[in-house]
């Protein structure tokens, strides 16, 4: 066969997929819904997963390549339960402020950023929201954190110590609080406590960030002393300097929290310094549990389809026996029969990957538009769902076709 006839033969098979989807709306419909249902999962979570990623790359890019964090609880997936038993890294010392700052009198280190977390509710005049996420930082930490300030500042080294009632509110808070009004100056409550909006924080979203909801961020002295919280979760992010390597910082930090805690050199560890490579690892366990949920959903939702595509194209089979007898009669080979149903249950199966991607890509909008998340559709996916699609059709189409190609030309014209 040659390639206009080929061409020829592609074009009457999509033509007559048409016509039979027109002609059968009811089964073509559950067909092509199916393929769409499985598409859609495929299409909507690979946008978030990709808009997720680019989150994670800009937090670890902007706290530098060689930075790492001292946490007291390991960041890997375990089975804690809450006993003893389970989390023994529950029985560590938390630690301190001033191991931060001796952390940072370190000549290999060139910051440390110490952290707390928290939840509180927020009020502005006749406006509040019950619980944000409270975040207090040590003084440039935006060093050290994606995202950016603007309008505003970040706060000093002066508020800091002296516990200043200053805040830094994303702009989720500036949505629900202040609308279209400026942030700047406006006084807002947090227990009672009248605190000035100095700045307006915005990053990009990531499984890091637990901020969509709403988020303020005050210096560490202010949680601690004017917002009552706790210190006993607190973690660290240290920036070495430029020209010493990582392996040589981690060293001085770990020697140091192990002389300041008083370690034998036979014990262990009572604090966990993990990496970016670490936490892209962990990164990386979590996403691979969203692909799999995904490739286990969009496969429920092609074998669905393929399902439909069997029934619909054998019926289209029988109720056109008598046309493939005729189309035999004129010279018409098996390997043309073939071909057209082939192409006609393929064409099936990508109009319905075409509506799912349709869908998915208005889900993407919505979630680039409404959350923090920057998802979009990587060109990969697209090509991918299509090609599924397609072979999921080729697939489930194979046995009506063949069914079809050897029907016996004498038998096919004498059919009622």
């Amino acid at each position: 066969m040659g390639i206009a006839a080929r061409l020829s033969a592609l074009l009457e098979g999509v033509r007559i997929a048409f016509d039979s989807i027109r002609v059968n709306k009811v089964r073509a419909g559950l067909t092509i819904l199916g393929i769409a249902v499985g598409v859609f999962v495929v299409t909507a979570m690979s946008a978030a997963v990709h808009g997720i990623n680019a989150g994670v790359t800009s937090s670890l890019a902007a706290a530098g390549p060689n930075t790492f964090f001292i946490t007291k609880w390991p960041m890997q997936m375990n089975s804690c339960t809450g006993s003893d038993d389970s989390c023994p890294w529950r029985r560590n010392a938390p630690l301190t402020l001033r191991e931060s700052e001796a952390i940072s009198r370190l000549p290999a280190v060139a910051r440390v950023t110490a952290h707390v977390g928290s939840s509180v509710a927020i009020k502005y005049k006749d406006r509040d929201l019950p619980s944000v996420s409270l975040d207090g930082y040590t003084p440039r930490w935006m060093e050290v954190t994606a995202g950016d300030i603007a309008p505003g500042r970040s706060f000093t080294d002066e508020e800091n110590e002296s516990a200043s009632l200053v805040v830094i509110v994303n702009d989720k808070v500036v949505e629900r609080l202040f609308g279209e009004s400026d942030p700047i100056g406006k006084v807002v409550f947090m227990q009672g406590q009248p605190f000035r909006v100095i700045g307006v924080y915005r990053t990009t979203g990531n499984v890091f960030e637990s901020g969509g909801s709403g988020k303020v961020i005050v210096p560490i002295e202010t949680a601690r002393r004017r917002l009552n919280v706790g210190v006993r979760w607190l973690d660290l992010t240290v920036k070495p300097r430029d020209e010493v390597a990582q392996d040589r910082a981690i060293d001085d930090v770990v020697a140091a929290l192990r002389a300041g805690r008083g370690l034998r050199p036979a014990q262990e560890n009572t604090f966990f310094v993990s990496t970016q490579e670490k936490i892209l690892e962990l990164y990386n366990k979590i996403v691979g549990v969203f692909f799999l949920v995904m490739l286990v959903l969009g496969s429920i939702g092609l074998i669905v389809g393929g399902v439909g595509v069997v029934a619909i194209m054998m019926i289209s089979v029988t109720e056109r026996t008598r046309e493939i007898g005729i189309r035999k009669a004129l010279g018409a080979t098996r390997r043309i029969i073939l071909w057209q149903f082939l192409v006609e249950a393929a064409t099936l199966t990508t109009v319905g990957a075409t509506a799912g991607l349709m869908v998915g890509g208005l889900l993407t909008w919505a979630i680039r538009t409404y959350s923090p998340i920057d998802a979009s559709i990587p060109p990969l996916a697209i090509v991918a769902a299509l090609v599924a699609s397609a072979f999921t059709g080729v697939l489930f189409g194979l046995l009506p076709a063949i069914r079809a190609a050897r029907l016996d030309p004498v038998e096919a014209l004498r059919f009622e």
